[in-house]
């Protein structure tokens, strides 16, 4: 049941600066190897404006330092392509100031699709698009990563997040994180006014009911010197696919390198097995700040081995998220969806998709007559 659903809305690495590309510097709408990775297939999205009583900046090219801005940053990879491309279109078409987002895009050093191409790619999609791409060098991560239960959890991308503090502009003092599996359904404005209080470091809602043992191994439980950091707190599960960052506290509190502490641990004593989470875990648990379950309602792609169906948790909706094994674009290709598939799919710009189309569902899910169904911003 799609109970709380009160508007339908929806909805990073220069280490060493070696490259960085910014959209406004690359006019060509052509794609070069668009035809081998399929990049021609994406519709360009409406160009979605501000509304009313939005700020407006000094300048006529957008700077990443501009303090108007709300800040984003997410992954970009051949892989989850599709994905990122939806998460953005939602993010936009719910947003009150869509012109005041700025899209920081990490991309990997050794994708497939190289940087100027997944640059190209998101400007003819989303032409009037504020944002950059940055390389991710891997080789920064590559030697702290250990085995996990699933092989796409030891993708270096993945710990992306563990370094925007370094990769980001120093002017860029706050960011929402933001993985590639999921879509808005609500304004990203009102996640970016929740304030982070008592010099928290990152905000993100918590399941204080969930087993928290089981994410780490007997090793570190059995372990005093290691388990007792948890002593001082009361630790709670976070999911890291949405967080906002304070940049500034990340920074002096050096945060980057406690995680890759307990990363550096890890491989030596195997204190954990789910890929990025569990040193996110270690370092921040018990000292969150807490945002409404609203905004992260995870687990949509089932577990990390099955991949099975789930159903929302209880509760008002702003944020789908398909993490787990089941992506929705994948099951929605092979005929085989969730029935909360549906809900991802308006936001899909993929052209030539084999998707299955559920009128009568959707009708369901989404009446046109419905007042809740108007978006903040209007589009030319």
């Amino acid at each position: 049941m799609m109970v709380g659903f009160r508007q339908y809305v929806a909805v990073l690495l220069v280490l060493s600066a070696p490259f960085c590309l910014g959209i406004r510097s690359i006019p060509s709408r052509s794609i070069d190897g668009g035809d081998f990775l399929g990049f021609d297939r994406f519709t360009e999205a409406p160009d979605y404006r501000n509304g009313r009583g939005c700020p407006v900046s000094a300048n006529k090219i957008t700077s990443s330092c501009d303090p108007s801005l709300v800040h984003v940053a997410m992954t970009l990879d051949s892989e989850y392509l599709r994905g990122s491309i939806a998460a953005v279109h939602s993010a936009l078409k719910h947003a009150s100031c869509p012109e005041n987002i700025f899209f920081h895009f990490i991309s990997a050093e050794f994708d497939s699709a190289s940087p100027r191409v997944l640059t190209q790619l998101v400007r003819s999609t989303f032409p009037s698009l504020n944002f950059k791409v940055y390389i991710f060098r891997e080789d920064t991560v590559i030697n702290l990563i250990s085995s996990s239960i699933r092989e796409a959890l030891e993708n270096p991308l993945n710990y992306a997040r563990n370094y925007l503090g370094d990769i980001l502009d120093p002017c860029v003092d706050r960011v929402i994180y933001i993985d590639s599996d999921l879509v808005l359904v609500d304004d990203i404005h009102k996640l970016w006014d929740i304030t982070l209080t008592k010099s928290k470091i990152i905000g993100a809602p918590e399941y204080c009911h969930a087993n928290f043992t089981k994410y780490f191994t007997d090793n570190f439980w059995s372990d005093p010197l290691l388990s007792r950091v948890f002593g001082s707190r009361k630790p709670c599960y976070f999911n890291t696919g949405v967080m906002v960052m304070d940049l500034v506290r990340w920074r002096e509190g050096n945060y980057r390198k406690r995680i890759e502490n307990w990363m550096e641990i890890q491989r030596r004593k195997r204190i954990y097995d789910l890929g990025s989470l569990p040193p996110f875990l270690l370092v921040f648990a018990g000292n969150v700040e807490a945002i409404d379950h609203r905004w992260n309602q995870h687990g949509l792609g089932g577990d990390n081995v099955k991949g099975s169906c789930r159903s929302l948790h209880p509760g008002p909706v702003s944020l789908l998220h398909w993490s787990g094994k089941g992506k929705p674009w994948v099951r929605l290709d092979n005929k085989q969806p969730c029935p909360l598939d549906y809900l991802w799919e308006p936001y899909d710009l993929f052209k030539h998709s084999n998707r299955i189309k559920d009128h009568h569902q959707s009708s369901v899910l989404f009446p046109p007559s419905s007042s809740s169904l108007i978006g903040f911003s209007s589009y030319l």
